[in-house]
């Protein structure tokens, strides 16, 4: 018996170790698995710099730009192909009814005959009671035959003038639909940009938000100072002008009077063109004084006032004011008007910016203008080296 016990000693053992090893190999693979995981695992991305945020998030404001005058264009389209349209099938149901009139018409004609019974003319003359009488009514039935040409003459042309005004119809309502799908489309993408944007800033810490604000004040500040080096050599261009054109009065003053009083009406004075200089000078008074009066609404993508803008709807509602009609983008309000350069900016010109054409502002003096500037701003003052100038124009 005692070598029994001895022998089923180590049995017992055997059984108690057996869970131990198996506990170990499993925590043993999970370590190893994890291992794996954690080795075959993607590195974290790397957060944007505050300075790649904000080029980011400028390049997203500026393709909402574009995107707001896609949106403008087709909105405005889509405004002049409706009022089109509602012409059309205006004119459309006039001639329905005079075709309508035409066949009824007809109509009558045709039960009139049904009812003579289609007799020939020589059965008829031989069958009057009264031979004159017959002649009377045959010339009374030519001239009704003559009205029946006519109206049937009248019936074929309105028919073909409905069928065609019918067809312009179709292809205006179709025009129209594919245009309010581009503004659909448009519309879509703003707002898309627009989200993305507002998602970048949003992820910002205080800290980062606060650096953003610094660059930003940055900026304005290096525009601000180019726009006073404007300012300084348009007024010292100025002072030239003046001087230049106040010496030339003075030796025209000398050659015409020589003292004999005769040179009355002879100087030319600064007027050379100066009506022309004073008569936009007053539109600019006009324009300015609106948008002053807009400062501190918000920018709106698509708004044209009064209560919100966006950048083009805001230099169409100034010179609005002054009895100038621009059209609604920035596109199409660059080609109006005359062509100026940065150093020729008079109060009132149109400045546009970037490559794209996507951005406008109005110039106000001293190399600062007032715009619209983009979504979650408001109508403001800023020097227009804020961002970088694509031309100008002088609307009027």
């Amino acid at each position: 018996m005692p070598v029994l016990a001895s022998h089923r000693k180590p049995r017992t053992k055997v059984r108690t170790t057996t869970p131990a090893v198996g506990l170990t190999t499993a925590a043993l693979a999970s370590v190893t698995l994890l291992s794996t995981q954690s080795a075959t695992a993607a590195p974290a991305e790397p957060k944007p710099a505050v300075e790649e945020v904000q080029k980011k998030v400028d390049a997203l404001y500026r393709q909402a730009g574009v995107a707001t005058q896609e949106y403008n264009r087709a909105k405005a389209a889509s405004a002049s192909q409706q009022t089109k349209v509602d012409t059309l099938l205006s004119d459309v149901a006039k001639r329905t009814e005079k075709i309508n009139e035409a066949r009824r018409a007809l109509g009558s004609y045709a039960a009139a005959q049904y009812r003579n019974g289609g007799i020939g003319p020589a059965a008829t003359f031989f069958l009057a009671d009264n031979p004159q009488g017959y002649f009377d009514q045959s010339r009374l039935m030519d001239r009704a035959t003559e009205r029946q040409q006519r109206s049937v003459t009248e019936f074929r042309t309105q028919q073909a003038s409905a069928a065609k005004k019918r067809a312009e119809a179709v292809k205006s309502l179709e025009t129209l639909t594919e245009t309010q799908a581009t503004l659909a489309s448009s519309k879509k993408d703003v707002q898309t940009k627009l989200t993305e944007a507002r998602g970048l800033l949003s992820r910002l810490t205080a800290e980062e938000k606060a650096r953003l604000a610094e660059l930003e004040r940055k900026k304005e500040a290096e525009a601000k100072e180019k726009a006073a080096k404007l300012a300084a050599r348009q007024a010292a261009e100025a002072k030239e002008r003046a001087e230049a054109e106040e010496k030339a009065r003075e030796e025209a003053a000398k050659e015409s009077g020589d003292g004999s009083g005769s040179g009355t009406g002879t100087d030319p004075g600064p007027g050379t063109g100066s009506g022309t200089d004073s008569g936009y000078a007053a539109k600019a008074e006009k324009v300015l004084a609106f948008a002053r009066a807009q400062i501190g609404k918000p920018y709106v993508w698509g708004a044209s006032g009064p209560s919100s803008y966006d950048c083009s709807g805001l230099t169409q509602a100034a010179w609005r004011e002054a009895g100038v009609t621009l059209p609604r983008t920035t596109w199409d309000q660059v080609e109006v008007g005359t062509r100026v350069a940065t150093s020729d900016l008079k109060p009132g010109d149109l400045v546009f910016f970037y490559d794209d054409i996507s951005h406008v502002g109005i110039y106000k003096g001293d190399g600062m203008m007032i715009h619209a500037p983009k979504p979650g701003a408001n109508v403001r003052e800023e020097s227009i080296y804020y961002m970088p100038i694509y031309g100008s124009v002088r609307p009027a």
